[in-house]
């Protein structure tokens, strides 16, 4: 007996230590991986455009014809009340210098505005091609030769200008992103736990599960092909240390507890572990599914943060239910001083927060449900003040040279727009395609370009102003009338990619709820608590939009809105979301099933779970919300949505309109299963009689 009880001692201890060295070997082989990840990267237009819009098609082709992708700029001199003659010459002999310095495709020629105080010099070249680093010294080097010089303003514009200006946003995704997600996170849980010690294990571990994640993101790119944008990698960083860092915190939670009545660490988290185990798989898995239906979206930005999201949510799954405990379990008890959880203990007897939001829904559930229902409704009205589709030039959050330089060329060329239109044609076709250009309305101006593997490129001039009604008409024209020709350019791709997003929408939202919606029902054998999860989930993310129709014109002076925004916000929502309804609704199973009554099973599961639930949305919402810090609107919005509605269905939806409809619904919330029906029938415990 007691050889027995030694071996099993020895199998205890030696289990924590096998676990550390196979996460030692695990970072051994993923490191290769990991740090390629940057190389594989990139945020070229047609990873964010439309796998099947004409846009795309057309930057597909370029990048094949002579000379491969260019690079198209537009130097913008000005000076208020007119350039001056030694305006005119300091301009040419920038422009003479840069083409000195750099390849171009053709000598640039100076285009004065009507009344003399403007004058644009279009310039492209081959030499970057698809190179983003290229392209970025290029632009830089060709800003540093055409300066300001007095009182005589340059600003470098044209798409190349705009391409270079996102990507050093998308850049700050990188470094900066992480090293903010881990301040904030280090912060919370240092308020959280309040120990000097215990804050540094989850966060490791969540450092150890963001490794992994691009080592294997790496992995699927070489394997299939997947997408890896900065904004993708941005969206998976952040998933890796909000969404483990919750399970962290409900495991954690439920381990000091099983501390308190089991004296062995190892038995505690065993314990632990089958208590809060299956609500962190189904949680995780539920996100999962959830990014995973981004698949069937048609933009590629979309497609490819599905996967990258979901290799994320599943890396911090795997470390934080095998790293966390056998580094808990090795630390101990002391790893929580000065808090320590000591055997046989009790914690302190106090009226929490949630102890007191629960006695307030037990009292007048129907009261606190329409309450709070009409609040969420009042909110969703909100979204009635969204302003409409962001335009290009609108999508900075301060606003660089690109941007300036186009509002410039709008103001002093109103007869033309400064930003052309691509025509991709079959080079058999291209005399009669350019004469049918010509002859559509809203066109100024069309000439031909580079030929080469059977397609001949046309750059278009129309005469309304980028982005604008009287431009989309003429895109819109031009793809009607020429059948078997593309129709691309930047403008073209904005307006693919707002199209293609309420195409998306279609989609992948009803795929979504449906996922999300067999999966509840499955781990909680019922079909009324999943349409409750799902329609509060829901009507959080038709408020968190609301709100953030009241913010973004009127507090942040955004001029649009991401045509992406609706489709990413909700899935994340509803993903996240119903996160946090697992873990409140698989504690109440628990105490259900254990002869609780229905209110109390209610109550006792917000008390016990409502801290841990808190915690984990503030964790959450705050690495979210580390995105409105980015110099993108369209990043800006979509942290700002999803921080708001993940608060929002921490400290509304869970804790007073779920647990007032389960106190109201009382066994009916497990309708049909076993649990709906009264104890006698749940647990038939009388054994049969004898024969």
């Amino acid at each position: 007996m007691q050889a027995e009880q030694r071996t099993s001692t020895r199998r205890r201890r030696a289990i924590p230590w096998v676990m550390l060295a196979f996460w030692i070997g695990v970072l051994a082989l993923a490191s290769p991986f990991a740090s390629k990840l940057g190389d594989v990267r990139h945020d070229r237009v047609t990873d964010y455009l439309p796998a099947s819009a004409d846009s795309t098609q057309v930057a597909r082709i370029q990048q094949e014809l002579p000379g491969g992708q260019t690079t198209e700029l537009v130097l913008v001199y000005h000076r208020d009340g007119g350039l001056t003659a030694a305006d005119k010459a300091t301009a040419s002999q920038q422009v003479t210098r840069i083409g000195e310095l750099h390849p171009l495709a053709a000598t640039p020629h100076g285009v004065p505005s009507a009344d003399g105080a403007t004058l644009m010099y279009p310039v492209t070249s081959n030499w970057p091609g698809t190179d983003e680093k290229k392209r970025t010294a290029l632009v830089d080097d060709i800003r540093q030769v055409a300066h300001d010089t007095g009182g005589l303003t340059v600003d470098v514009g044209g798409p190349g200008a705009l391409a270079t200006d996102s990507g050093k946003v998308f850049d700050s995704l990188g470094g900066p992103l992480l090293y903010t997600t881990v301040a904030v996170v280090a912060v919370l849980l240092i308020i959280i736990y309040r120990s000097p010690v215990l804050w540094l294990v989850p966060l490791a571990v969540a450092g150890v599960g963001d490794f992994l994640s691009s080592g294997v993101a790496y992995g699927l790119n070489h394997a299939f092909g997947t997408t890896i944008s900065g904004q993708s990698t941005g969206m998976m960083t952040i998933l890796v240390f909000g969404a483990g860092t919750d399970y962290a915190l409900l495991l954690i939670s439920r381990y000091r507890e099983e501390l308190r009545r089991i004296e062995r660490p190892y038995d505690a988290m065993r314990a632990a572990l089958r208590g809060c185990g299956p609500a962190v798989l189904a949680s995780s898995g539920t996100v999962a599914a959830g990014l995973l239906c981004l698949l069937a979206a048609d933009l590629n930005s979309s497609r490819g943060m599905g996967p990258l999201g979901t290799v994320g949510v599943l890396s911090a799954l795997a470390a934080m239910l095998t790293l966390l405990p056998a580094l808990l379990v090795l630390l101990g008890r002391r790893v929580f001083w000065p808090l320590v959880p000591a055997y046989g203990s009790t914690p302190k007897a106090r009226r929490s927060l949630f102890t007191a939001m629960g006695s307030s829904a037990g009292r007048r559930p129907l009261l606190v449900l329409v309450a709070g229902a009409a609040v969420l409704g009042a909110l969703a009205l909100g979204t009635l003040n969204l302003p409409g589709s962001l335009k290009q030039d609108d999508s900075f959050v301060d606003r660089p040279d690109s941007v300036t330089a186009m509002r410039t060329l709008a103001e002093a060329y109103p007869e033309r727009s400064a930003q052309p239109i691509d025509v991709i044609t079959p080079a058999g076709r291209a005399d009669a395609t350019l004469a049918t250009i010509r002859a559509t309305q809203g066109v100024a101006g069309a000439q031909r370009g580079r030929s080469g593997n059977g397609w001949t490129e046309i750059s278009v001039t129309a005469v309304g102003a980028p982005q604008s009604a009287a431009e989309t008409r003429t895109i819109t024209d031009l793809r009607h009338t020429l059948k078997g020709s593309y129709v691309g350019g930047p403008s073209a791709q904005q307006l693919d990619l707002r199209d293609t997003n309420a195409r998306d929408r279609m989609v992948v939202v009803p795929i979504v709820l449906v996922s999300v919606l067999l999966i509840l029902i499955v781990l909680l054998r019922s079909l009324v608590a999943p349409l409750m999860l799902v329609a509060a989930v829901i009507a959080v993310w038709g408020a968190a939009l609301g709100i953030g129709g009241l913010v973004f014109g009127p507090v942040f002076g955004f001029a649009g809105t991401d045509p992406g925004l609706g489709l990413l916000s909700f899935v994340f929502l509803v993903a996240l979301g119903v996160d946090y309804g697992i873990f409140l609704m698989h504690r109440m199973r628990e105490e259900a099933i254990g002869g609780a009554e229905p209110v109390a099973a209610a109550l006792t599961a917000l008390r016990t779970t409502g801290g841990v639930i808190a915690s984990a949305g503030l964790v959450l919402a705050a690495t979210f919300a580390v995105l409105t810090n980015m110099g993108l609107v369209q990043l800006v919005e979509l942290g700002f949505v999803i921080a708001v509605g993940v608060l929002l269905d921490t400290f509304l939806v869970r804790t007073y309109l779920v647990t007032s409809a389960s106190v109201l619904l009382r066994r009916k919330v497990w309708w049909p299963g076993r649990l709906s029906r009264e104890p006698e029938a749940v647990r038939p415990e009388r054994q049969p009689e004898p024969v």
